[in-house]
């Protein structure tokens, strides 16, 4: 366990009831942190026949762990948006000690060959991935290095953002670019004891899959068993067995955001079960 009381976070892309950015607040709650958690809408995979609500059930999750929390809608691929996230954030906290850029863009009209990638379709998601954690990442450091005691910036790249994949171009440029910025923004803020590094996550059980596999489910196979048969593949060529679960992720970040990873900055580690090991 590692000690964050006293810490405030920000987590990006936090609404899914299944995906990263939730269990990441959940476990930085439980080691002690205050949570700001983000998304572009309060529910932004609604579904009718389920009762999740988005971040408001965030809040309720961080709550439980006896730690306070907000909810803040924005889109962090707007520069107003972003900055008025910021100072809402200090508002309610005070500070910011803890950035975690997990805020995507959605699969599924990427999935595609780049012959037949539509030009938006690039620009989208070039503007969530990249631009998003830009910016993000600008604003939290500027309040950082004006506090001047230091703080943790994490920054969600993929397993291919290392190894590139057929049909997945755009996602995967984002991705090798996000570890670009990791390096060069952690060179940049070691002066002022800010550690910047990246996470690389191999295939995970989330609300994504549902994306891709809608988007790539064969005549005669409906998104539901092609989603079954992705993760069934995939866990095959993994070491470990499996694909990754939210928890393997945010044990990671929980470690990244404790005092325990002082002397590292400006890594893209690998979380992949082994099927990764750069």
């Amino acid at each position: 366990m590692y000690d964050l009381h006293g810490k405030v976070a920000l987590v990006t892309g936090a609404g899914g009831e299944r995906g990263f950015g939730r269990t990441i607040a959940v476990r930085l709650a439980r080691e002690g942190a205050d949570v700001v958690v983000n998304d572009v809408a309060q529910t932004p995979y609604p579904d009718p026949s389920s009762t999740w609500d988005g971040l408001r059930d965030v809040v309720r999750d961080v709550e439980a762990e006896g730690r306070r929390s907000i909810g803040i809608v924005a889109d962090v691929s707007d520069s107003a948006q972003v900055d008025k996230m910021v100072r809402q954030a200090l508002d309610g906290f005070g500070h910011i000690d803890i950035l975690v850029n997990n805020a995507a863009s959605r699969h599924g009209r990427d999935v595609v060959p780049v012959v037949e990638l539509d030009e938006r379709v690039w620009d989208e998601t070039m503007r969530v991935n990249l631009k998003g954690t830009f910016l993000a990442s600008r604003a939290v450091a500027r309040e950082m290095i004006r506090r001047g005691q230091g703080g943790k910036i994490i920054v969600m790249s993929s397993m291919v953002g290392k190894h590139g994949q057929a049909r997945r171009a755009a996602y995967c440029a984002s991705k090798f670019a996000l570890v670009g910025f990791t390096q060069s923004l952690a060179l940049e803020l070691a002066p002022y004891r800010i550690n910047v590094n990246a996470l690389c996550p191999g295939m995970a059980d989330t609300e994504r899959i549902d994306f891709m596999a809608a988007a790539l489910a064969p005549p005669g196979e409906t998104a539901e068993e092609h989603r079954a048969k992705i993760i069934r593949d995939r866990a095959q060529g993994i070491p470990l067995g499996r694909v990754a679960e939210s928890s393997d992720i945010a044990r990671v970040v929980a470690f990244l955001a404790s005092p325990e990873s002082d002397y590292l900055t400006g890594l893209s580690v690998s979380v992949a079960g082994g099927a990764m090991m750069d």
